[in-house]
């Protein structure tokens, strides 16, 4: 009789991971999946009684910085999640066994735990010739297909798998088509990003490992849990957005403080992502936290919406969000009721304040005779 797998908590608890990071671990996998306090007991018993599960991880064009994203993380459990508690049967680039060694554990594994294993496809497939990115002598395609017919479920990370990115750009040489327009058959889990968020990648995992199901995705096919929002909704320069305090170039006076680089080519307004919730590196910051625009990564065909740097002729929302130009005038003549138009006065007050440079003291005397 073949020996059960250890489960996550089994294998945690033999390289020292404590009961209360455990604990931590699952109470943070929860929250981030929105889960309720039965949720997160789900997470718990999931991991602790559940076997780990089997994995295949096929890299084909891409650069890993998706696998980067995975195993810099700080956190005890999530930084060896998937490359040391969860059997990662497969992967060409972290495996020690290379050549027919390496080919006969991707096939053992597709033949043992047929219907059980979890197929994760780093990178973009190329389709227009069958020398791009062939491995052990077969095409992507080929590898894709074989390896899909039998998984349980599909992962496709990053923006290279899930969307093509920069291979799949004009003209797309190499005819790059995301995992979804390859496998057939089953749905593919669109983990957006580029790179996606390590916490995001992890929450996947546990999703799968947890419920067995598919997590609720969206259109693009991503998980709802992470990518229901925008980024631009998310935003600590939203205010400023919204009071229409934008940087005009990098590194002007604006930039110094802090405004809204919508003008510079933020793409925040267009792209659903929880980078401004979530963060990198134990939530430290994230690209506009640190200056720079967001380059909607998350979202299809990104490379060719570029330039990056120069703004959206409109941004497609509602109110105050009609165009960039008109936000300040918009601001300026609307009326809204209730704590709606109190939040507006305050945004275009702050802009006076910071153009006209006019005292806190009159301005608060001015607040007062309006009341």
């Amino acid at each position: 009789m073949e020996k059960k797998r250890p489960s996550v908590y089994e294998e945690s608890r033999k390289k020292g991971v404590t009961r209360r990071d455990f604990l931590k671990f699952c109470t943070m996998m929860g929250a981030l999946m929105g889960l309720e306090a039965t949720g997160v007991a789900q997470v718990v018993k999931a991991l602790e009684t559940k076997s780990r599960l089997p994995i295949i991880w096929l890299h084909l064009q891409e650069c890993t910085c998706c696998s980067e994203s995975f195993i810099r993380t700080a956190h005890p459990i999530l930084a060896d999640l998937l490359f040391n508690q969860i059997s990662l049967d497969y992967t060409e680039t972290l495996m020690a066994a290379s050549g027919d060694q390496a080919e006969k554990c991707m096939h053992d594994t597709m033949e043992k735990f047929k219907g059980e294993y979890i197929l994760m496809i780093e990178g973009s497939i190329p389709t227009k010739d069958e020398a791009y990115c062939c491995i052990g002598g077969r095409s992507a395609k080929q590898i894709v297909e074989e390896a899909s017919a039998g998984a349980k479920a599909v992962v496709a990370w990053g923006n290279c798998a899930s969307a093509g990115c920069v291979q799949a750009a004009n003209p797309n040489p190499t005819g790059a088509r995301p995992a979804h327009r390859i496998v057939s058959g089953k749905t593919v889990i669109n983990v957006q990003g580029c790179p996606p968020i390590a916490e995001v990648m992890a929450g996947v995992v546990v999703h799968l490992l947890t419920f067995g199901t598919i997590p609720q995705l969206d259109s693009l096919g991503r998980p709802k849990a992470f990518y229901s929002h925008r980024v631009h909704d998310t935003c600590y320069r939203r205010a400023n957005f919204d009071a229409g305090l934008f940087v005009e170039s990098f590194d002007d006076e604006n930039a110094k403080r802090g405004y809204c680089l919508y003008k510079v080519g933020c793409k925040g307004p267009s792209t659903y992502n929880s980078c401004g919730i979530i963060k990198w590196n134990e939530g430290v910051s994230y690209p506009i936290q640190s200056g720079h625009p967001c380059i909607g990564c998350s979202e299809e065909g990104f490379w060719d919406k570029s330039p990056f740097y120069k703004r959206n002729p409109t941004t497609h929302g509602f109110g105050i969000e009609a165009t960039a130009d008109d936000i300040g005038l918009a601001l300026g003549a609307a009326t809204v009721a209730g704590i709606a138009a109190h939040a507006v006065a305050t945004n275009i007050r702050k802009k006076k304040l910071i153009e006209n440079e006019v005292p806190h003291e009159e301005e608060v005397k001015e607040e007062s005779n309006n009341l």
